[in-house]
């Protein structure tokens, strides 16, 4: 008699644990899109320690699109086992970095996908315990997607100010860069951002550049 009471609710339980972690961000945990600059942050936290933010130009200056090639024939490749990425326009090496991808426990997901939105800035906060981390004004920031791989879970390259261990898996998932390799890629990449927006989507007018991740 009490048993399927029981069975219920224990049931409706799961189901609200489970559509939870579903619904919630696995990568960089943001909670704008806008891609404005907030002003009046100072101070990150990455590992238990705080950082100073950096002041960068809190307004999108107007960049050149780098690059000779057509936008279909660029195309990012990062190598998970070496922690490097490669940006490739036509059959020629724009550029190489090292990069910190995602530590065993959160891994930054292979295949293929596409930058399905850019953002100048965004704050990005998450984890729990040790590696909790709030981070306010994350630059040059691109997000990718495929049809496994939804936008929302927050899978992106971006600049990255709290730490330097450029090389070796440090991140949540994302593709954490060198600041300034992040600035390049952002204008070089598409979806194209317009002079002085702070954010673009990427639509069939304007896509997003193939991005190939791979050990």
């Amino acid at each position: 008699m009490f048993l399927a009471p029981i069975l219920a609710v224990f049931g409706l339980a799961v189901f609200l644990f489970t559509s939870k972690r579903i619904t919630e961000p696995v990568g960089c945990g943001i909670d704008s899109y806008s891609g404005e600059f907030e002003e009046g942050e100072k101070v990150a936290i990455f590992e238990e320690k705080t950082v100073s933010t950096p002041r960068l130009a809190s307004f999108p200056e107007d960049q050149p699109v780098l690059g000779t090639a057509s936008p279909s024939e660029k195309w990012i490749e990062v190598d998970l086992s070496e922690q490097k990425l490669r940006a490739w326009d036509g059959s020629a090496l724009f550029l190489e970095t090292p990069v910190s991808t995602g530590l065993p426990w959160w891994p930054t997901p292979k295949g293929e996908f596409r930058i399905w939105i850019k953002l100048r800035f965004t704050k990005m906060e998450g984890g729990e315990g040790r590696y909790y981390y709030y981070l306010p004004n994350v630059p040059y920031v691109m997000f990718f997607e495929n049809e496994k791989v939804p936008g929302w879970v927050g899978y992106g390259l971006h600049g990255t100010y709290w730490h330097d261990a450029f090389g070796t898996q440090r991140s949540h998932g994302c593709v954490n860069l060198p600041t300034p390799i992040a600035e390049k890629l952002f204008y070089w990449t598409t979806p194209e951002l317009g002079n002085r927006k702070w954010a673009v989507f990427a639509s069939d007018n304007n896509p997003g550049t193939r991005i190939i991740i791979h050990e």
